[in-house]
């Protein structure tokens, strides 16, 4: 029943919602962009339907693009912007969050917007902390680019490869297997996040 479920999934909509979530994740909305891609990546390893690049493109568009628009916000806004994020998500945007990636910006600048699309915290501030902070539009879309498209492809390259190995090895569990590696994946995105967050 699974196997049949996720076949009825059209192609285009996987890559609809992956770059949907993570572009507004990007932009500075706090969204499971990694999971979302994880789980895609995975199911393109066992759907023929559903390409692995055309996965990590819409994820590499997604964060280039999200990561532009939250630029314009930061620059159009300001620290007005991280004030009402603080607001509306005191977890995320706590002035003691904002305060370390702010000093990871000033010490490292583009190599923060590279290094940052690999860390759940810097993946959602990247764009408006860059603009905030005077950081040149060039410069950053540059680095944003280049580090969106090493997050996304090196992620769905990777979750891809495991859940081939995975269908390899425990073809006899068949979709069970996969659905225990796709949970167990999440289970460790999740129990990252968490570990993150303030206590």
């Amino acid at each position: 029943m699974l196997t049949q479920w996720l076949h009825t999934v059209p192609p285009l909509l996987v890559y609809v919602v992956v770059g949907l979530v993570v572009g507004l994740e990007s932009m500075g909305i706090p969204l499971p962009g990694e999971i979302v891609l994880v789980a895609a990546a995975l199911m393109a390893s066992h759907h023929d339907g559903v390409s692995p690049l055309i996965v990590g493109a819409a994820a590499s568009a997604g964060a280039i693009i999200g990561d532009s628009v939250g630029y314009a916000l930061g620059k159009r806004f300001g620290p007005r912007m991280f004030s009402w994020a603080g607001d509306k998500f005191p977890k995320h945007f706590s002035a003691d969050r904002i305060g370390r990636a702010q000093a990871l910006f000033t010490r490292y600048g583009a190599w923060a917007v590279f290094f940052g699309r690999f860390v759940a915290l810097l993946r959602i501030l990247s764009g408006p902390l860059a603009a905030t902070m005077g950081m040149h539009y060039g410069k950053f879309l540059l680095a944003n680019a280049a580090g969106g498209i090493a997050w996304a492809g090196g992620t769905t390259a990777a979750v891809y490869f495991v859940g081939e190995a995975a269908e390899h090895y425990l073809a006899e569990f068949s979709w069970i297997a996969l659905l225990v590696v796709l949970l167990a994946v999440i289970g460790f995105s999740v129990r990252a996040r968490l570990r993150r967050s303030p206590r």
